[in-house]
């Protein structure tokens, strides 16, 4: 499985490994987020899930632990015998599988708008849940309209995204790579996945769980079972956040991973 890739800042640096969600592509980690992370003296890795942008398909039935095992293989290629793993919404599921299966791998875990897998909990609206299952798009401009129109439904209430950056990210997003049937084995592998909540019973690594309090895609409760299922993981519930990563977020949330992060630090010393 070849992966595409791109890093940022000082290899001798700690590694920090950047995992997207449901068909979104590595550049869905905005450069300037990823600079955020350098500054705190991060090497930090951001890549294409399987099935997304301009890594490879993969038409045979996968599975999370899959994609999990994917990340490791690029840490191999990379060198890199531990990181910091950080994932948003299905790349925190991925993260969450990954310290499971490979727990020798990862230094600290932050799990995004995320869930445990426990059908129960996390469940989103019926409305953001028809977003997200919407007929692919057969048009540029249908694509465009398509993703400001679900970002309106699933987006923070309380940090809203001008509508001319969104269109500028999906064009880009399209004209780089779309793969709207990439994108629908990847959600038949996160409904085939199991349950991790007794897995995550086992993890030792600092933890940090965020969750927006308005998600409706990921409802909260998913952020708060994942929480409470990691032994001593902390939780930030961010009222106003939905299922996105907004702007006027991006310093408390790369203040919370670098903290997280130094957490492991001390533990070491």
């Amino acid at each position: 499985m070849r992966l595409e890739f791109e890093t940022f800042g000082d290899s001798r640096d700690p590694a920090l490994v950047l995992i997207m969600g449901l068909g979104a592509q590595l550049i869905d980690w905005q450069v300037e987020f990823c600079e955020g992370l350098v500054a705190e003296g991060f090497h930090v890795v951001r890549f294409d899930n399987r099935d997304v942008g301009l890594s490879d398909g993969s038409e045979a039935p996968y599975v999370l632990a899959d994609m999990a095992a994917d990340t490791v293989g690029l840490l191999d290629r990379l060198g890199i015998e531990r990181a910091h793993v950080v994932g948003v919404s299905m790349g925190g599921m991925i993260a969450q599988q990954l310290v499971i299966d490979h727990p020798g791998r990862v230094l600290s875990l932050c799990s995004i708008m995320s869930t445990t897998g426990d059908r129960s909990v996390g469940r989103g609206t019926p409305e953001a849940l028809a977003a997200l299952t919407r007929p692919a798009a057969t048009s540029r401009e249908q694509f465009i309209e398509g993703a400001v129109r679900a970002a309106g439904i699933t987006g923070s209430p309380g940090f809203e995204t001008p509508v001319a950056e969104l269109e500028e990210r999906a064009a880009r997003k399209y004209d780089r790579a779309y793969r709207p049937e990439g994108t629908q084995r990847q959600l038949q592998a996160v409904l085939a996945s199991p349950d991790r909540t007794e897995g995550l019973r086992n993890v030792t690594v600092p933890a940090l769980v965020i969750h927006g309090e308005d998600d409706p895609l990921v409802g909260v409760s998913g952020g708060r079972a994942t929480a409470e299922a990691i032994p001593g993981a902390e939780l930030m519930v961010i009222p106003g956040m939905g299922h996105d990563l907004p702007r006027a977020l991006w310093p408390h949330v790369i203040e919370a991973i670098t903290a997280n992060a130094r957490r492991e630090t001390s533990k070491v010393d």
